[in-house]
């Protein structure tokens, strides 16, 4: 057998050569990172949103004569009609709710002190022990914590509505980089995971596998939340807007987006309501508020979330809230998706890992 002879210290392959291109790829690929960082969520969300039409493009591309162009754009007028505008129009309803009410609690037409005071002489006897038992017992004492409290929120909501306002620039900027490459990536989409693909060194059926992972995580990761969500903040507003509470809108979004903590999210803004009116005599409404809460809010959260997030991950549904919870507390309002996400493609890394040993 001959041998194949001195390698060339010019030869590409040698290993000095693929340690430097290592190190090249490595630096531009963190370079690259750097200047994609401020349109992160951009660049996710056009991901995703590529990911749920991606379908529809297939389905309507041979409708119009397979012409990629044409579909890809028809594809991005559904989304911009079914998506964006709504949620665009609900943020703007939300920002104006919550400049109502901060206006209202500076102008006094909302008094938080009134309705603290209400309650406070309502509490029972051992209720007024346990408050006793941390400093509370004085309502004067009670009333500048949870006046603070709420100052506070406020102030928060109205700093966010203002940061809204001023970062509109940069939202639209956002916006507009999410719908261009949405529109690519639902066009050259199956060319760009196989070109992508051939870069990634695993065998044929692990990179299928993980990308499979990977869709299906997304999707059902969107669809599910967004739709309990969606649905709970839908059945909180209503109830609250029945009821007479102020700001039904407001604490209607408020809901939609602590439902997107498992198990206990919408719970955080109803359940206190619903012991305020059992404290002020409003037996009827707390009665109702509570049993509405748990019969029909709590149980969209407890039938549909497993079903529609859970299954298709086929992730425990303690993972799926533990990694909710941490993507959030990472990542922000985004976190919900990249939370279950990398837990998903964790458990998959190892074992395809487990399988290839």
């Amino acid at each position: 057998m001959p041998s194949p002879g001195p390698v060339s210290p010019d030869d590409p392959s040698t290993p000095r050569e693929n340690r430097a291109l290592l190190v090249l790829l490595v630096v531009v690929s963190l370079a690259l990172g750097s200047i994609l960082l401020p349109f992160y969520a951009a660049i996710m969300w056009g991901l995703i949103l590529s990911l749920l039409f991606t379908p529809f493009h297939r389905w309507l591309l041979p409708r119009v004569g397979h012409r990629p162009t044409v579909s890809a754009l028809c594809t991005l007028t559904i989304v911009l009609l079914i998506v964006i505008l709504p949620v665009t129009l609900i943020m703007v309803l939300l920002a104006q709710e919550a400049a109502w009410l901060y206006q209202s609690l500076q102008s006094g037409v909302i008094d938080p002190a009134l309705y603290f005071h209400r309650a406070f002489n309502r509490l029972p006897d051992w209720m007024g022990a346990i408050l006793d038992r941390f400093g509370l017992v004085n309502f004067a004492t009670l009333q500048r914590h949870l006046t603070a409290a709420v100052a506070q929120g406020s102030r928060f909501a109205a700093t966010q509505v203002f940061t809204l306002g001023q970062n509109t620039f940069e939202f639209v900027v956002s916006l507009g980089v999410a719908l261009y490459l949405t529109f690519f990536l639902i066009r050259d989409g199956d060319t760009t995971v196989r070109a992508i693909g051939r870069l990634i060194p695993l065998a044929p059926v692990h990179r299928q596998k993980l990308w499979h992972k990977f869709a299906t995580v997304v999707r059902a990761t969107v669809k599910g939340n967004l739709l309990v969500a969606l649905i709970q903040g839908a059945l909180g507003g209503l109830a609250f807007w029945f009821l007479g509470v102020s700001g039904a809108l407001l604490w209607a979004g408020l809901m939609a987006t602590l439902s997107l903590l498992p198990a206990v999210g919408a719970a955080l803004v109803w359940l206190p309501v619903a012991l305020y009116f059992l404290v002020t005599g409003a037996l009827w409404q707390g009665l109702a508020l509570s049993a509405y809460g748990v019969l029909v809010i709590g149980l969209v959260d407890n039938l549909l979330r497993p079903v529609l997030v859970g299954q298709d991950t086929r992730l425990p549904d303690y993972v799926v809230m533990i990694s909710t919870l941490g993507g959030m507390a990472v990542f922000g309002i985004n976190g919900f998706i990249l939370g279950p996400l990398i837990a998903a493609m964790f458990l998959s890394a190892w074992q395809i890992f487990g399988e290839t040993r």
